[in-house]
């Protein structure tokens, strides 16, 4: 399938390990201001000024545009199953090191808030792992995912491929405000 855009992505180019370094972090920046600029555009929108979130959400596009041009630099877009791989290792080392150590400071620091936030995220990771461990196997054996929706929850990000509970197994949020993808 061809490519949708005139132009491509920039080519990954291996040249330079301060040049990485600088675009690992630039990658980092825009990641968290995609991110922010989205949560602020729910802000926005709950204010009366859907208009202002649009502004919001357009940026938040734009920075996300910036995130996959760096990754494209630094070569870490290779096939669905090298991504699916990578993603999987990334939420090993989020399960397994990340979030027991964040957890453990704001247990000592006594930061309740922080630990639901980052309990909701261990919890979630754990399902992303299994959906791309499953997802991987097909990909292997030349099968895409089935045609089915994908469910979010909005507070903790529980994720299930096929029907929304009732309610969340992880926070009790209702399965009627789930998000489907």
């Amino acid at each position: 399938m061809e490519h949708p855009f005139l132009c491509s992505p920039p080519e990954p180019d291996d040249r330079g390990a301060m040049t990485a370094e600088n675009l690992k972090a630039a990658l980092a920046g825009e990641s968290q201001a995609s991110q922010k600029y989205l949560a602020f555009a729910d802000v926005a929108d709950n204010e009366g000024y859907p208009n202002v979130a649009r502004l919001f959400r357009a940026v938040a596009f734009a920075e996300s545009t910036h995130a996959r041009n760096h990754l494209s630099v630094l070569g870490m877009i290779g096939s669905t199953a090298e991504n699916l791989k990578s993603a999987w290792g990334g939420e090993t080392f989020e399960i397994d090191e990340m979030y027991p150590a964040y957890d453990a400071v704001a247990a000592m620091q006594g930061n309740e808030s922080a630990r639901t936030s980052i309990r909701y995220a261990l919890r979630a990771e754990k399902d992303h792992q299994e959906i791309y461990d499953r997802t991987l196997k097909g990909v292997e054996g030349k099968r895409d995912l089935e045609a089915t929706a994908v469910w979010v929850c909005p507070v903790c990000g529980h994720t299930v491929i096929g029907d929304a509970p009732r309610e969340c197994p992880r926070c009790g949020t209702a399965g009627g405000y789930f998000r489907e993808f």
